[in-house]
């Protein structure tokens, strides 16, 4: 373990500031958005649900009365639902400090998203690549802004097959394969996105966290409730709370001292659990090559330019 140990208490006032957490209302998301409202930022926490979101906002107030939380609606396997979002935030809000690329999902059947992308691939990468560019001016507008992406261990199971990308009709479709794969595609966005950011001159830096394993997103995938709870006590030496697993992410957005293109994670054994400190992706996720490749066919696919 690292003799560090950053928690919520290292992260100064947040006063003035705007900050956009997707996938905001429950796991990482939502302790994110808790310690955010805490040190006063103003916080919108987007949602596919309206509701869903509503009753986390709800449940927050109970405990931080005077958090300033905005629930917006949000689904990132539409890109009508993101060029909609990011319309009304603009329309609002000059400025955004951080862009924390939260939402995910994970180790789902096949299925396409809205605009036919594997759906796994267009929730965690391709919706956040989309709705980034969007949000390129009020991030522009903001001195010292920052974009993270949150990517997983799981990154290092991800092979970048260009040649049969999205898994067309299901061809070789395995939900781990294309979940690890998402995994990567967040972090060779995140180096690309930096070499984008230096090359243009812009003051915003981006950055990529990962949680380690948190119960956040483990028990949904062990099979059945019985087996869930056989396997708990087990499981339960591995994976550590869903507040821990946020401090990475917490970290790479706001910590002063991070580094443009620095990548985040537990400091405990394999990166599984403990305090955020830097960490070393796979040599797949810094393939400049593959990255520029990535980077040309989210735009082709979301019809978003850069």
């Amino acid at each position: 373990m690292n003799s560090e140990k950053w928690t919520t208490n290292n992260i100064s006032s947040l006063v003035g500031k705007t900050i956009i957490v997707t996938g905001g209302n429950s796991g990482l998301g939502i302790e994110s958005v808790k310690a955010f409202a805490e040190k006063g930022a103003r916080v919108i926490m987007t949602c596919r649900d309206l509701k869903k979101g509503q009753d986390a906002k709800n449940e927050l107030l109970k405990t931080n009365s005077g958090a300033e939380v905005v629930v917006m609606q949000l689904d990132l396997m539409d890109l009508t639902s993101i060029h909609k979002f990011a319309g009304e935030f603009k329309i609002n809000h000059a400025n955004l400090h951080v862009l924390l690329n939260n939402a995910g999902i994970m180790r789902v059947p096949y299925r396409l998203s809205k605009d036919g992308i594997e759906s796994q691939q267009a929730t965690n990468h391709f919706g956040h690549f989309a709705l980034t560019a969007l949000l390129l001016d009020p991030l522009k507008n903001t001195p010292g802004s920052r974009v993270v992406n949150v990517s997983s261990l799981a990154h290092r199971l991800g092979v970048m097959d260009f040649d049969n990308l999205l898994y067309e009709g299901a061809k070789d479709y395995n939900p781990m394969k294309s979940y690890g794969r998402s995994k990567l595609e967040n972090l060779l966005f995140t180096f690309e996105l930096q070499r984008y950011f230096e090359a243009n001159g812009f003051d915003t830096i981006a950055v990529a966290a990962h949680p380690g394993v948190s119960n956040t997103n483990l028990f949904n995938h062990l099979g059945g409730k019985f087996l869930q709870l056989l396997l708990r006590p087990l499981v339960s030496i591995f994976v550590q709370p869903s507040a821990m697993g946020a401090l990475p992410q917490l970290r790479a957005s706001v910590d002063p001292q991070v580094n443009a293109g620095a990548y985040y994670g537990p400091d405990g054994r394999r990166e599984m659990k403990g305090y955020p400190i830097v960490v070393q992706p796979n040599n797949t996720a810094t393939d400049e090559r593959s990255a520029r490749k990535l980077w040309e066919i989210s735009e082709k696919i979301t019809g978003v330019k850069y």
